[in-house]
């Protein structure tokens, strides 16, 4: 008896201790502000990160508003070229490494355990340091505004970006800005990575992990082996600014081609690594208001990782008019157009999931149809550009401005505002107002269109890109005129959703656990979760757990089948289903 009892002992405490150990620790833990710089919890992590990166967005954009009112009208004098310069380096580093990649970050440092029925990451304090590493990186970038800001593109090609051309501490702060986030998001990957492999809950095997921590299992893969090698770029760099070195000064045996190889081999990756959470999230919303399941998982899987394999090979496609052998050149092209398979295989399979679906219109997925819409442009452009012939003859004009753009505002913004949109429920326990949610939509959607149909065109009339002024020739001061006011419709859209999050907070609809009728473990539990996210872990029997549970409650409560999907009440993560 005495043994019997010794071993029932641990399970019966353990099980029910777990809710009073948090209630004890935080009796004893910093409040107010104080607890958020100082806490460890991934859904705090997870907040922080979207709503600095949600800050450095907003920067981002009024700078890419500027650079269109000085493109408004033709030989216009409304900032210098060196301001123009310093606008173009701080909207397109801001975008890429202050916006998308760390706003991915944030919806899986708040998702990924809550999706795998995880209490927290495998490393919380390691999470919060990245955090921290992503803010003193902006900083340090923004802090240049008071002395010199950088002006050699967000590529910081040399020679524009040596001592010479660029001598003043803003290059410098660039290129710490790129240490500070790189190793942020590679400590970031790591622990996405470990947490998935170690911490998932009973019964889900590699088959059921949800689509949305399969892309970001392949951005953290991407991410461990893109980034060092842009860090070693960036140090290389800087050596040759302040330490006599020459890796990329041509009159001293250096060479310019070597940097863009290092910064290729991350940036195309970086391209991927900005869109894959996005397939993600798009993946997670379609089958919620399509009331059926994902057509193809097992495919949309395969094409996630062929991308994510595929995207380490093409690098020297933003390289078709760099002096590089013709052999390279055919095999980069047909990388390139290799890729667009996988891609094309994710959008059929989403097509497909809407196909004959029970849809409700919500503004998830408005924005969500509107990505695939506007992506497909991004990608057929993008196809023209990987064929290195045309390429040749539009790789400085407003043709890649035009792609680049569809790519990552039509693709990477709309996937993020869908996830907002999507899982603003369950963070903060409202509802969003979906009438404003659709004219946010509408204004984002018809703004893109706007704003970057028409640089297809100027480029075709040769506009060239990173150019302050241009000539009144043809129609570009028309087509500049309408990219610039759309580019303020866009703005409009955002800043609606802006207005729609701020008055929500208080003001909107109580969301329930479960507002979407959704698929995926989040939903399991309250709205917002609590610290410890379950009281007991969620064990998983399908690749859509939130059903199953639904159909088991519905069995307890009910001998009839009730009309329409039942709910999970919010004590049903008190009752061990």
């Amino acid at each position: 008896m005495a043994t019997a009892s010794t071993a029932t002992a641990p399970t019966t405490t353990t099980a029910i201790a777990v809710p009073q150990i948090v209630a004890h620790r935080a009796e004893h833990e910093p409040s107010g502000f104080l607890s958020w710089v100082t806490t460890t919890d991934h859904k705090r992590i997870g907040i922080m990160y979207m709503v600095t990166t949600f800050v450095f967005f907003c920067l981002g954009g009024t700078e890419a508003l500027m650079m269109r009112l000085q493109l408004g009208v033709p030989d216009n004098t409304l900032v210098t070229p060196q301001i123009y310069n310093q606008l173009f380096t701080m909207h397109g580093t801001t975008m890429i490494f202050l916006f998308v990649v760390p706003m991915m970050a944030g919806f899986a440092n708040y998702f990924l355990p809550l999706m795998i029925g995880a209490r927290d990451m495998a490393f919380p304090r390691l999470n919060a340091l990245s955090y921290w590493l992503l803010l003193a990186g902006g900083i340090v970038f923004y802090a240049s505004l008071f002395w010199n800001p950088p002006e050699a593109g967000w590529t910081s090609y040399p020679p524009l970006s040596g001592i010479t051309y660029s001598p003043g501490g803003g290059q410098d702060a660039w290129i710490y800005l790129v240490h500070l986030t790189g190793l942020s998001s590679i400590l970031g990957g790591i622990n996405f990575y470990v947490t998935m492999a170690t911490m998932r809950a009973p019964g889900m095997s590699w088959r059921r992990v949800p689509l949305f921590l399969w892309s970001v299992l392949a951005y953290a893969v991407m991410i461990i082996v893109a980034m060092p090698v842009i860090a070693a770029a960036v140090t290389m760099l800087l050596t040759d600014r302040h330490f006599g070195t020459h890796f990329f000064d041509a009159t001293s045996g250096g060479t310019p081609l070597l940097w863009q190889d290092l910064f290729w081999f991350f940036g195309h990756p970086e391209v991927y690594i900005m869109i894959l959470p996005g397939f993600g999230i798009i993946s997670e919303v379609l089958p919620v208001f399509a009331r059926k399941p994902i057509f193809g998982y097992p495919s949309i899987v395969a094409a996630t990782v062929g991308i994510a394999l595929l995207s380490l090979f093409v690098f020297a496609h933003h390289m078709f008019a760099a002096p590089i052998p013709r052999a390279v050149l055919i095999f980069m092209m047909l990388s390139s157009l290799t890729i667009g398979v996988p891609t094309g295989v994710k959008i059929f399979n989403w097509i497909a999931t809407l196909w004959r679906g029970t849809i409700e219109f919500k503004t998830p997925l408005l924005f969500s149809v509107g990505f695939i819409s506007l992506f497909i442009i991004g990608g057929i452009s993008g196809v023209f550009l990987a064929l290195f012939p045309v390429d040749w003859q539009l790789n400085e004009t407003y043709f890649v401005v035009a792609h680049i753009h569809f790519v990552l505002v039509g693709g990477s913004v709309m996937t993020i505002f869908a996830g907002i949109y999507f899982w603003y429920p369950k963070i903060t326990g409202r509802m969003l107002d979906e009438r404003l949610g659709k004219l946010s939509f509408w204004l984002m959607f018809l703004g893109i269109l706007a704003t970057f149909m028409l640089q297809h065109i100027m480029g075709l009339e040769g506009m060239p890109r990173r150019v302050y002024e241009y000539s009144n020739v043809g129609s570009l001061a028309i087509d500049n005129l309408i990219s610039t006011i759309g580019s303020f419709i866009l703005a409009a859209g955002v800043l609606v959703t802006i207005i729609n999050v701020w008055r929500s907070l208080k003001r909107g609809a109580i969301a329930g656990p479960d507002p979407w009728q959704a698929n995926t473990l989040e939903w399991f539990t309250t709205s917002p979760p609590p610290v410890h996210n379950f009281d007991v872990v969620p064990r998983v029997r399908s690749l859509e757990p939130m059903k199953d549970y639904r159909r088991e409650v519905q069995a307890r409560t009910s001998s009839t089948p009730a009309r329409g999907p039942a709910t999970v009440p919010a004590g049903a993560t008190q009752v061990g289903i």
